[in-house]
Parts: structure tokens; sequence; C-alpha cells
């Protein structure tokens, strides 16, 4: 109890609740327009946090990140156009609701189902955070080391697509990681004789060109088409919500739990969370023949599972320091800059902290009725603003953060190199996940393996000479066996392919 009192007297103060209020009105704004996804409302927060307290700068993207997600169903039901990844699987099923006359019950069960698989999220990931952070404290650099190498092959095995592709933007990302002064030695890798290189790349400017300034390259030839127009109006959103609700109440316990789990996994997303979800309520279902044709079912499991898999990606983010997916990379950054390291001892040095984290959630989640009813019914403003005016404007803002990261002109032409690498890489099929995740984990395997095989003067057996490192070993192997055996796989497919043709 004076833990959560103590939390309480952190997140109910005037700013800090005015905070949440303005990143969620943000995030709906950003996730109703088709394109601007969760991710890129969160790299557009990180300007705004270089001025604020760590728990205010976190409330802030928590929010965002919650609405941003359930407002990304607004142009999937009403346009048949996903406004994020994570509304793609269900888009079809709200849309034809919506042609059904359906439209208000498809939008309110986004947001309820939403609203309880968030809260969901959040008790499984106070009752496993805490305990896995407990186990954590036992680790070494020798288990940090497999830890993040297993984090970065199962963003490679989750990244979906062609395997070969995620392990060449992980690798890209171990290189970009490298670069400045070794952390050991001292010596000066990759710089190119350029003294702004030194202290490495910089996280911020790197996340930011990548989903933001990459999307407004991809969707530039966007701002000279007519806006969008939206005729239909939303009647009574909430009719004959609960009803349905208790009809598919195990199917929204099943993937708000399944969507943490997934959310934990390193590079999965929601995204990954909403297919799988919709794949297991189809299999499961007793009447999966329905399934894409405007059938609540599947769209009341995805939904539940989207915002899950948020609070499931802090779980690794705040134990191990490994980011669960893009967001909590960028979280990760903003605490590093506030002076906090994440990982098990956050959980006894930071304790306050941790539970304001967890009631922010709670709070972020509980505004999604009342503001995604002010989303509905305010769809068609939000939905028609011109692409002309909108994208100028987040251009600007993207400057002007990735300029406050360090007040260097250096790292705004970072964040626009590396903005024309990830639309590289988007045209081309590149999951972007594993480069990110490669970033942020390239000096926590570094750094851990030179700890290591200093502290063993070099013998690599000591690598494997404990039970939890060993098994995480094998368990590393054991994904690297199963990326190269899909690899082959798909190879022989191809040539079969080929051959047939």
């Amino acid at each position: 109890m004076d833990s959560f009192l103590t939390a309480a007297s952190l997140v109910f103060t005037w700013n800090v609740m005015l905070i949440i209020l303005a990143a969620s009105v943000f995030g709906l704004f950003m996730g109703a327009i088709p394109g601007l996804t969760a991710t890129m409302a969160t790299a557009l927060l990180v300007p705004v946090t270089f001025f604020m307290e760590p728990l205010p700068a976190i409330a802030a993207i928590v929010s965002a990140t919650a609405m941003a997600i359930v407002a990304g169903d607004l142009p999937g039901a009403l346009l048949r156009m996903p406004g994020t990844p994570a509304s793609a699987v269900y888009t079809d099923e709200a849309y034809l609701m919506g042609k059904q006359g359906k439209i208000g019950v498809a939008l309110g069960l986004n947001i309820v189902c939403s609203m309880i698989g968030g809260i969901i999220g959040v008790v499984c990931l106070a009752m496993l955070a805490p305990l896995i952070a407990d186990f954590a404290i036992k680790f070494t650099s020798d288990e940090y080391f497999w830890l993040a190498l297993l984090g970065l092959s199962c963003a490679i095995l989750v990244s979906g697509g062609d395997r070969l592709k995620g392990a060449i933007s992980m690798l890209v990302g171990l290189a970009i990681s490298m670069v400045g002064m070794d952390s050991v030695s001292g010596q000066a890798r990759f710089t190119l004789g350029n003294y702004e290189l030194l202290a490495g790349i910089s996280i911020l400017p790197v996340l930011i060109g990548l989903f933001a300034i990459s999307e407004l390259i991809r969707r530039m030839p966007e701002s000279k088409k007519p806006h969008l127009q939206v005729q239909t109006r939303v009647k009574r959103p909430f009719a004959g919500i609960g009803s349905l609700l208790w009809k598919y109440k195990f199917g929204v316990a099943r993937s708000g739990v399944l969507g943490t789990l997934i959310g934990a996994l390193p590079g999965a997303g929601a995204d990954i969370a909403s297919w799988v979800s919709y794949a297991i309520a189809r299999k499961f279902s007793r009447t999966p023949e329905k399934f894409g044709t405007g059938h609540p079912e599947g769209l009341v499991s995805a939904s539940s599972a989207n915002n899950a898999s948020l609070s499931g990606a802090y779980i690794p983010a705040l134990v191990f320091g490994i980011p669960g997916d893009a967001i909590t990379a960028i979280i990760i950054g903003v605490l590093m800059t506030k002076g906090i390291t994440p990982g098990p001892d956050v959980f006894v040095s930071e304790a306050p902290l941790v539970n304001a984290i967890l009631l922010v959630f709670i709070l972020a989640n509980l505004l999604l009725l009342p503001l995604g009813f002010l989303a509905i019914k305010g769809a068609r403003h939000i939905l028609s603003i011109p692409s002309g005016v909108l994208f100028p404007l987040i251009l600007i803002f993207c400057m002007v953060g990735a300029f406050a990261a360090n007040n260097s002109m250096f790292d705004i032409w970072i964040m626009l190199a590396f903005g024309l690498l990830g639309f590289v890489m988007a045209e081309n099929d590149f999951p972007v996940g594993p480069l990110i995740l490669a970033v942020i984990l390239g000096p926590i395997i570094e750094s851990n393996f030179m700890r290591s095989i200093i502290k063993a003067n070099g013998d690599l057996t000591a690598f494997v000479d404990r039970p939890i490192a060993i098994t995480l070993a094998v368990a590393a192997a054991l994904i690297w066996g199963l990326i190269a055996a899909n690899g082959i796989a798909s190879g022989r497919t191809k040539n079969r392919l080929s051959l047939n043709q």
C-alpha cells in the first residue's frame, strides 16, 4: 500500500495528468491519419521529452501509443485503410460490419476490447516483471551476453518475410552500433576522421529518421492528392457491446494474455500479436467460415491483443534493458538520457518510478473510453486534414527533435541519412525492427562479451559454465538453427516454383 500511495502521489499531479491527456489527444490524431503509425507518434514526442522529468516523459509516450493503436481503427472501419499496422488484420471485418450498418458496433468493440486487453497486459506486467527481475539479479555478464544475442535472434525470427533480409538488417544495425570509441580500449572506429562520431551515433536521430522521415518520403506523393472525405456518421457506438463482450469473453481474455506474451518477445510488436490472435481465434471458433465477412469475433480477439502487447513489450525493456519493440527502444533511449539504465536493479533503485509507470498504463487505457468516443464522433474532421499541410509540420518537428538530442546540426544530417536508409529498406522489403534492436543491443553484447572474456582470461568456455548461461546459449543456437532451416526450405520452394514455370 505504501508503494502504491507513493506511485499515486507521483502520477496524480496536475502536470502529469495534463501530459497524459495531451499525449492521448496527440496519439489519437496521429493514429487516425492512415500511414502515421504509433511508432512515428512516439518518435515525434521525443523532442518534447527532453524538457520533462522521467515519469512525465514515459507517461507521454505510453498514453500516445495506447491511443494511436486504437485511433488506427477509425480509418480502417470508415475507409478500409488501416491507420496503423496493428489495425490491418481486422480492417476488413470492421469495414464490412460498417457495410452491414454496424459501424458503431465495430468501432465500439475496437475501443472497449483495446481497453480490456490493455488492462490485462498491465496486470501481467505487474505480476511477471518483478518476479523476472528477482531472477535476473543473478545474471552476470555471461548471461547478459547470451540474452542480448537471443533478443537479436528472436527479432530476425519474428520479423516476417525473408529471414536473410532480416539478418542483413541486423548486421547493418550492429555495424552502426560500433561507430565511435571502443568501450574497452578507447580506439576510434568507423569515424572517418569526423570528431562528431567519436561518441557514436545517437539513437534518437536514428529512430526519428527511420520511422518518421522514411514514412514522410514514402508518402510524399500523397501530399498532392485531394484529402479524404468521410460521409458516414457514426451513431450509438457502444450500443449492444455488452452482449458481444459476454459472448466472446474467453476470446478477449485469451487474446489479452497471448498479446502480452507476444509483446514480450523482442521485435514482435502489436501487429504480430494481432495477426497471431486473429489466426488462433479463427482456429478455435465454432464459426470459422464467418471470418472475413464482417464477423465481430476476429475483431474482438485482434483488438484485445494489440494493446496488451504494448504492456508486454515493457517486460524485457524494464527487466533486462532489451527493447520488446521499436516503441520500447525509444523508451530506453529516453530513460538513458535521464540517467536511468533499465535492468533488474531499477525495481529496487527506482521502485516508485516503476509503480508509477504501471499506474500510468492503467490510466492511459481507461482514457480510451471517453477519448475514443470523442474520436469516433470527430473522425470525419480528423481524416479530412490535407497531407500537404500535415507533412511539412511533421518534418519541422522531426528536425527540432533531432537537433535537441545533442544540440548539434550534425544529428539533423544523421536523421535525414537514416530517413533515406529507412525508405530504401521499406521499398525493398527489408525489416527495420532488427536494425533498431541491433543498434540498441550491439553495445550491450560487445561490453558484456569483453567483460566476460577479460574476466575469464580469454577462456571461451567460461560463457557456458553456468546453468543459466548454457540454457540461454542452447536457446540461441536452436533459434539460429530454426532460422537456417526456414531459409533453406524457402530457397528450395523458390527453386521448385522457378523450375515449374
